[in-house]
């Protein structure tokens, strides 16, 4: 199959026929011009060395150039073949609790934070699979169905706020009945469902209801948020704390031994959450130990690029129109420049070309860049780079772009692998900088705050006038020491420097590499694999300094993130009304209203 990438280009093409219109609209107004002279035939004779074929030969050598550039820009590919990456996974429900109890502060920076930061971390390393979300207090509603789209999931995800259930309490039973019937229709696939709550169910049945659902072989796993000494729950917007109808200040416990419960029934397990990151490498194992089964099979394109002979046919082209003169020359009549044995060689030259790294690199970097819009064209990039490292195994752009392409997925310790690799093999001081500050972003998303201080010092040292990596360093030294300071008095509030990470984000230099042909500012041999520091806009395609998209595309996605919200919460408003109709009060009387 034949195809050309960007047809556009072959328009370009049409001014080849205003070209040939305007020479010999000349050629015309030159021979009346002659005749003013006399006779065309007796004034041909005084010209004696002017031939009339090398100019008409030199312009359509020229036209026939451009033509070839032309070609060239419009990207000629053959040879397509169909490439296959299957997924294999589970499906998985997250029941949150969002009760006005999950805003007590005795996990850091609360337990709601906590939970949505974990849940977040969960959706990193489980890229493979597909996940959907559940929020819950005295009622529950799907907030995402089931997905593998992480990218709008996790915007959802940071919208969650007890303020969007206005029935409070804690109905977990509820919850784990509506995560049982928002799994897919598949029946060869393992599913769980993952409830993340402080164990206060004032509602019951929750433990019959994880019975229920582990008789239709769903595995129920509870995540206990808090401490069993408890906290008081703070009122939003003021510095008050919420009291209870004898006016006592209502104090929130952990309830473990419900959790443990739950999760016994469900035949799942208990995993406390606290202020350290076990709680994240315990459910990382929890899930690692379900089986996997195949949920779909990714099917794209793969073409061979052929634009390199077209590039080479108009550099040839235009060395003849240079070395073919517009008069007749004594000296070089005899030669002919038209043997066809050099010309037919450079062909078969140019029809030999290989896949050398520096291919595929560029190959790699072109579907990095259209991953904004395919969202097969990360895998592709991964699928080149991995050919390019494979070539040269040394190569530190290839080890360098892998790793941005594997953090792009949310793989953040294959991603540091890979960093660790292009440091080894790379020696120039601009590109050591800027895989030391990936690798300190790395560690930084996973707090990891003093491996990623020394790894943001070390870029400093290669790069002194960065000041991304200085900010990001001064950014982790505070996060430090608040982590030091709450560990000091008793982990107490100061979710300060969370709350500025979540706003301001980590700038992790990704896709600095070749990611970027244009404006590249790459000092290696290797120019076709520059990358230009553009904008900061150009975030995680260039240096992600910033966000990989652009501010017009992340504004146009909250916005829909934002009505999609707006939709939901209508829908949730219609379904109450009915159920009111039919008989069934939303308004139910509960225990607590937390």
């Amino acid at each position: 199959m034949f195809r050309f990438a960007h047809p556009a280009y072959l328009y370009l093409l049409g001014l080849i026929l205003l070209f040939a219109v305007l020479h010999y609209v000349a050629l015309m107004r030159r021979r009346k011009r002659i005749q003013r002279y006399g006779d065309p035939e007796l004034v041909k004779q005084l010209f004696v060395d002017v031939s009339c074929i090398r100019p008409e030969l030199k312009l359509w050598l020229c036209l026939s150039a451009f033509a070839m550039f032309v070609l060239a820009l419009a990207r000629p590919q053959n040879g397509t073949k169909q490439v296959e990456h299957e997924r294999y996974g589970i499906e998985a429900m997250v029941a949150l609790d969002i009760s006005n109890s999950m805003m007590a502060q005795d996990v850091h920076p609360s337990r709601l934070d906590k939970s949505k930061r974990l849940v977040s971390n969960m959706m990193n390393e489980m890229q493979n699979d597909q996940i959907g979300l559940v929020i819950f207090a005295g009622d529950a509603f799907i907030q995402i169905p089931i997905t593998s789209d992480f990218v709008s999931a996790k915007m959802f995800l940071d919208q969650v706020t007890p303020d969007m259930i206005k029935l409070q309490g804690t109905d977990m039973a509820r919850a784990i009945e509506l995560c049982s019937r928002s799994f897919t229709q598949r029946e060869d696939v393992n599913r769980a469902i993952f409830i993340i709550t402080d164990g206060e169910d004032n509602e019951g049945g929750a433990v019959e209801a994880a019975k229920a659902a582990a008789d239709k072989g769903i595995h129920t796993f509870v995540l206990g948020v808090g401490s069993p000494q408890g906290a008081h729950i703070p009122i939003a917007g003021t510095t008050q704390y919420m009291i209870d109808d004898q006016g006592n200040y209502v104090k929130s416990c952990l309830n473990e031994s419900m959790c443990r419960e739950i999760a016994q029934a469900g035949q799942g397990s208990y995993i406390y959450v606290d202020n350290s990151s076990s709680a994240q490498e315990a459910l990382n194992q929890q899930i690692d130990k379900l089986a996997k089964t195949k949920l779909d099979t990714v099917s794209y394109s793969e073409y061979n690029e052929k634009y390199q002979l077209f590039l080479l046919l108009g550099v040839i082209l235009l060395l003849l129109d240079v070395l073919i003169l517009a008069r007749e020359n004594h000296v070089f009549r005899r030669i002919n420049l038209f043997n066809a044995t050099p010309l037919l060689a450079l062909l078969v030259l140019a029809s030999c070309q290989g896949n050398s790294t520096r291919d595929h690199l560029r190959r790699g970097n072109r579907a990095f860049r259209d991953a904004k819009n395919d969202t097969t064209a990360l895998d592709r990039s991964i699928t080149e780079y991995q050919k390019a490292i494979e070539k040269d195994s040394l190569a530190a752009r290839a080890h360098y772009n892998q790793g941005d392409a594997l953090l792009m997925q949310g793989q953040d310790s294959l991603a540091f692998s890979e960093f660790q690799k292009a440091k080894m093999a790379e020696e120039n001081p601009q590109r050591l900088s800027q895989t030391n500050h990936n690798m300190g972003y790395v560690m930084q998303s996973n707090e990891q705050l003093q491996q990623a201080v020394e790894l943001y010092k070390e870029a400093l040292r290669k790069n002194p006038h960065d000041d991304e990596t200085r900010y990001n360093l001064a950014l982790c030294l505070w996060q430090l020491k608040n982590q030091q300071n709450q560990d000091q008095n008793g982990g107490g509030g100061g979710g300060e420097d969370n709350q500025q990470q979540d706003q301001n984000g980590q700038n992790d230099k990704q896709d600095q590499n070749d990611n970027q042909d244009q404006n590249g500012k790459d000092n290696n041999q290797d120019q076709n694999n520059q990358n230009d520091k553009q904008d900061p806009q150009e975030s995680q395609q260039n240096q992600p300094k910033k966000d990989e998209i652009s501010r017009e595309a992340a504004e146009q996605m909250l916005n829909a993130a934002m009505q999609n919200e707006r939709q939901t919460q209508d829908r949730l408003q219609r379904y109450n009304q009915r159920k009111e109709e039919q008989g069934q009060p939303q308004n139910r009387r509960l225990q607590k209203n937390w």
